[in-house]
This record gives structure tokens, C-alpha cells and sequence, in this order.
């Protein structure tokens, strides 16, 4: 068996073997098969694509390639993963929301690069917070209070790391088998029993239309079931920013008020589905009554208690999360007023992400610093009333040498017509 001939069988469109992935992942991860013939690999995958088979294989294959974390409790644990959007901090409240009701939630997560944001940069924003945890402080924050959010060890599907450096430099990136794979082998590495994937489609997303988030989340499904592991993927909305605010500080902050009971509708919506679908997989309740169940935590306050708890076992301080008047705001703003009068017909999520981006709020390169209190606040969303000369947005940073770029970017991405916009389903669909 040689990397060349598995190059070859691939490219010709035949099925590779369980054997031929192994040996291939494991070459790659070790050093033994060089970057141009994985770039081959990557090639002769995106154009003759993988079976279900082939690509639960290359996912196992790269989970294996490096440490897969393990536990000593016998307690259910799950996790919910996002393709990625503009102003989607709704980890910060599925999460506690989930935990506060005995299910325990272990996210391992990423940092942001490019219009898309992290979470680790948003809870990086809290006084004090650290996300750089040992396993064995991870497994104990959860055990403890039911809910850790760190980030994801070098040691983690280490495989990934090396195809996913390359397929971004070789214009592989947008094949659904090495998509699925590349999410679902990290995943699969933190032996979590249950996955709901949030899988974007629309402007700020990385899927651009339905047909190929749907696609992408039965992929990961398969892989998921196919692992042993319970999983379900929601469809959502991502032609418009998520929720008021979009960047770092401005996103913990309205998360923390979506838990006061505060929330901007469409975003409870989201927030609210995610956990009754993650709460649905761990006891086996209806989704009506999860979704009761899941409000009911908001309203009491227990959803709110366990972020605090959380932020204050990682070190952060947990006054911030009980009075968000505590966080720092950014030394410059600028408003953004309508030219017009007439609805809100369209606001480009993408570049209202971008706008994010040139303000601070993100990075162009994976080690930027990023100004963790620029960002956007939202007065007007899509469907609202405005007339000429009212504010629709407010634009932070610390740089106010930013903001001409930023301006332009938001006028861009915001229409104004006479009549009003039909209003999307902030669900689209769901995978099971």
C-alpha cells in the first residue's frame, strides 16, 4: 500500500478502503507522507467525493490521531457546535440553560478569524476569564457545575489541524466530506454521547444556500450516528446578524440579558430550540415540553446562576455576569443614521461581519489581537420602520481611525425599501 496508489484509486473515483484512510491519516499526521500528496488527496476527494462510509472512516481516522479525552463519570454529556455566523453567541446561553437542568455540557470551541466570531474571544472579554484549561480542570468544572467552555488542545485531532492548514491554501476547503470530517472528528474527540449541530445558511454563513447546509448537516449526522453518538443538526438563518449585537464584550453582554429574560425574540427563538433539541437527545422528552422546561430556567434565573458559576470557576469574574454595566466600553462610537425613510428590508449578515472585522472585533490572521470591545449594536433590525435621520446602528472602537471603512461596509449592507420584507423562519429545517 503506498500514498500514490491511494492518490490514484481516489482520483479515478473509487471507494478507498478503511485501511487505505488509516494509512494515509496516520502517515500524514506523522510526517511520512508530505504535504503534496495530501494536497492530491484533497484534490481527488473534492472532485470525486466520499461515500457515508469513507467519510465516518476519515473522520475516525482523524479523531484517532491524537488524544481523545477521557472521563471517569458515567453521566450523560453533550455538545452543540455552530458552522459559524455574524453576532451567534448562542453557546453562551444554550449552555448554562442546558446545564442548569442536570445535563452536563463539555465545549471545547475555537477562537474567530475572519467575519465569523469565537467564542472563546467573547468569554475572553470577561474580566479574568481563562479558556486555556488542563483536562483534568476541564472534566472537574464540569463535574462541578455542569458546564466548561475551553479551548481546543493541540493534542486534539491533530490530523485535522495539518489538512485543514492545507486544503485552505490548495482551494479545497468547500468539500462537504472534508468539511464534515474536519468538524466532526474534533467533536468526536471530546466523547461527548449527544451533538446538536446549528449548521448556517444564508449570507454571513459559509453555506450560502439550503441544498448545501443540508447536505453538510446529514453528512455530520451519518458521522455522528455512525460513531454511536446521538445527533441532530438544525438548519438557521444567517442572512442576517443574530440577535442586537455583533463583537466580543457587546455579544456576552446581550447573552447575559437574553438570560435576564431580555432577549431579542428571533435569538430566544434559536437559543431556546438548540437546547430542547441537546435536552431532547440526553432524556428522551418531548420538544415542547424541553422547550417549556428550558424557558422556565431563563425565568427563574437558574440559567443565569450557572454562567456565573462557570465564568467564576475559570477564573472570571462572575460580578460582571449579574451587573453587565461592569464591562468596559470602547473609547470611540459612531451612529450610523438612515438616509432614508422606509423598512429595513435587508441587512447583509456578511458584511455587517466585516464591518465587525475593520472596527477590531476580529482577526484577518490566526495570532491578530483583537479590540475586544469594538463591534456593532443593532437599533433597527430587518422588517423595522425607520425614518430619515433615525439611528440604526452604533459602531465601537477603540481606534476611531477605523470608522470610515466600517461606515461604508454597514451602508452597504442595509437596504432600505417602501415595503415591507417577508420574515424568514429562523429554523429552516431539521436533520436527524
Amino acid at each position: 500500500m503506498t500514498a500514490c496508489e491511494i492518490i490514484k484509486n481516489k482520483r479515478d473515483g473509487k471507494e478507498l478502503s478503511t485501511e487505505q484512510i488509516k494509512f494515509f491519516v496516520d502517515g500524514y499526521t506523522r510526517g511520512e507522507i508530505p504535504d503534496y500528496q495530501a494536497s492530491a488527496l484533497c484534490m481527488a476527494i473534492y472532485f470525486s467525493n466520499m461515500s457515508e462510509r469513507e467519510t465516518l472512516d476519515l473522520t475516525l481516522a482523524m479523531r484517532d490521531s491524537g488524544m481523545v479525552l477521557s472521563r471517569e463519570d458515567n453521566d450523560i454529556r453533550v455538545d452543540k457546535h455552530s458552522t459559524g455566523g455574524v453576532g451567534d453567541k448562542t453557546t453562551l446561553v444554550v449552555a448554562p440553560v442546558v446545564a442548569s437542568l442536570g445535563v452536563k455540557v463539555a465545549k471545547m470551541s475555537g477562537r474567530g478569524l475572519g467575519h465569523t466570531g469565537g467564542t472563546l474571544d467573547k468569554l475572553e472579554s470577561i474580566e479574568g476569564m481563562n479558556v486555556d484549561l488542563s483536562i483534568e480542570k476541564f472534566n472537574s468544572i464540569v463535574e462541578k457545575v455542569g458546564f466548561a467552555i475551553a479551548s481546543q488542545t493541540q493534542s486534539l485531532a491533530p490530523a485535522d489541524k495539518k489538512l485543514y492548514a492545507l486544503r485552505d491554501v490548495t482551494a479545497t476547503v468547500d468539500s462537504i466530506p472534508l468539511i464534515a470530517s474536519s468538524i466532526m472528528s474534533k467533536k468526536l474527540a471530546t466523547c461527548d454521547d449527544c451533538i446538536a449541530l446549528d449548521v448556517k445558511v444564508g449570507s454571513g454563513a459559509f453555506m450560502k444556500d439550503e441544498q448545501s447546509a443540508i447536505a453538510l448537516a446529514r453528512a455530520m449526522v451519518d458521522i455522528g450516528k455512525g460513531a454511536g453518538v446521538k445527533t441532530v443538526a438544525l438548519i438557521t438563518d444567517m442572512d442576517e446578524p443574530l440577535g442586537y449585537a455583533v463583537g466580543n464584550s457587546l455579544e456576552v453582554i446581550e447573552a447575559i440579558q437574553t438570560l435576564k429574560g431580555k432577549g431579542e425574540k428571533r435569538f430566544v427563538d434559536l437559543c431556546l430550540r438548540l437546547s430542547a433539541h441537546l435536552l431532547n437527545l440526553a432524556t428522551g422528552k418531548n420538544e415542547n415540553e424541553c422547550i417549556r422546561l428550558c424557558a422556565e430556567q431563563i425565568k427563574s434565573g437558574k440559567a443565569l446562576d450557572n454562567l456565573a458559576q462557570t465564568v467564576e470557576m475559570q477564573g472570571g469574574n462572575s460580578e460582571w455576569i449579574y451587573d453587565e454595566t461592569k464591562f468596559p466600553m470602547a473609547k470611540y462610537s459612531q451612529k450610523f443614521i438612515a438616509k432614508e425613510s422606509g423598512y429595513i428590508y435587508y441587512t447583509d449578515a456578511e458584511k455587517y461581519g466585516l464591518c465587525a472585522l475593520s472596527l477590531g472585533a476580529g482577526r484577518t490572521v490566526k495570532d491578530e489581537k483583537i479590540d475586544y470591545l469594538a463591534g456593532i449594536i443593532i437599533h433597527k433590525k430587518k422588517g423595522d420602520f425607520v425614518y430619515k435621520g433615525e439611528l440604526i446602528a452604533t459602531l465601537y472602537s477603540s481606534n476611531k481611525e477605523k470608522f470610515n471603512s466600517a461606515l461604508r461596509l454597514i451602508d452597504q449592507a442595509t437596504e432600505i425599501k417602501n415595503e415591507k420584507p417577508n420574515e424568514r423562519n429562523i429554523v429552516f429545517a431539521i436533520v436527524e
